[in-house]
């Protein structure tokens, strides 16, 4: 039988929770990490599991309101944070997985070539 190159159900699972997945996956692990949506799917895999959590603020005894802003003071600096990390996060990932972590930002280098060599063929120096 050959072996996976995309996770299981379970294995997607453990994947999302910081396990690692076998060497056949690693490029599936890649476009997870540096593909078109990367930043998306990982922003929805921190944020939305934790508001279930966060509900649990609104059975505290109260006005609502008390509630919901006990819950907003944990979400804000969260969302934050998890956008601030995303790069932190993606390097981590590479790594643990046995890739490159210089591929955590390979499209972004990439633009700025795009753009330097433009601008030098712009400007005479191409």
């Amino acid at each position: 039988m050959p072996e996976r190159t995309s996770p299981t159900p379970l294995q997607r699972l453990g994947y999302i929770c910081g396990r690692t997945l076998p060497a056949s996956m690693s490029d599936w692990v890649l476009n997870d990490l540096t593909g078109p949506g990367a930043t998306r799917r990982y922003l929805l895999r921190i944020l939305i599991p934790i508001i279930p959590v966060l509900c649990l603020f609104l059975l505290i005894p109260g006005p609502l309101w008390m509630g919901a802003a006990m819950m907003a003071l944990l979400y804000l600096p969260l969302i934050y944070f998890t956008a601030a990390l995303t790069y932190v996060f993606r390097r981590n990932r590479l790594i643990k997985h046995g890739l490159d972590p210089a591929l955590a930002d390979a499209d972004r280098r990439a633009r700025e070539a795009a753009d330097r060599a433009a601008y030098e063929q712009r400007h005479g120096r191409g």
